[in-house]
């Protein structure tokens, strides 16, 4: 095995020295938020907020999940996002909230006063490199949604299942929320979904142990139906 070149190891060295801040900031940023913040329980539907109340307050999931929505002006629900432990929600451009949240099960969330954050944020420039990087998954987050509305149903129920596992690095996913929330988030109806599953569990890219829990069979095949 061949000696990295000086260079080489310097790069490395570097880019090892990044990684490191870069983690240790975001133990920073975690430590400060819960000295910060109160940590409340939710049961299963509970309004967390609602749209078009002050937005006065920032979230952090700590155990349960958390769906945020918009009714629209037919009636239907359409959900935006998912929460799941660690993530953090309620983050607004404007004053006011531009949606509602709900916790889907038992929840616990912390909560926190948004003008401390951004107070902490001005004095502390890894905090602010934290709270900007977790604006811009947002903001990514809600254009993969608006990318994914445009697919197959099949395609659609791929990518969700994906995106889920990916956020926990697993080849089993254990759903917090029901199938008529997934429908709602996909811009499908519950049929439809649920002849989705069946489909992908038909062609062997998933497995049902449960009606919550879905093992990933084939990643590849769904990579593949992702791309498309």
């Amino acid at each position: 095995m061949s000696t990295p070149t000086p260079v080489l190891a310097a790069r490395h060295s570097s880019i090892s020295t990044v990684r490191h801040s870069r983690t240790a900031s975001r133990y920073a940023f975690a430590g400060a938020l819960e000295m910060m913040g109160a940590a409340m329980s939710f049961s299963r539907n509970e309004e967390i907020y609602g749209e078009g109340e002050p937005a006065d307050y920032l979230y952090k999931v700590v155990r349960g999940a958390v769906r945020m929505y918009k009714v629209l002006s037919d009636g239907r629900r359409q959900i935006g996002a998912f929460y799941l432990p660690g993530d953090m929600f309620g983050l607004e451009a404007g004053a006011m909230h531009a949606s509602s949240a709900e916790a889907i099960g038992d929840s616990t969330i912390l909560v926190f006063k948004r003008s401390a954050v951004l107070a902490l944020s001005a004095r502390d420039a890894d905090v602010a490199r934290e709270l900007w990087e977790t604006t811009v998954r947002e903001l990514q987050r809600a254009h993969d949604h608006m990318l994914l509305l445009i697919k197959s149903a099949q395609e659609r129920v791929a990518s969700f299942l994906m995106e889920m596992a990916g956020r926990g690095c697993i080849d089993e996913v254990a759903l917090p929320m029901s199938r008529q929330d997934i429908a709602d988030f996909l811009g499908l109806t519950i049929e439809t979904v649920s002849r989705a599953i069946g489909q992908l569990e038909d062609i062997h890219a998933i497995a049902l142990p449960s009606s919550r829990r879905i093992a990933l069979r084939n990643r590849a095949m769904l990579s593949r139906l992702t791309a498309s």
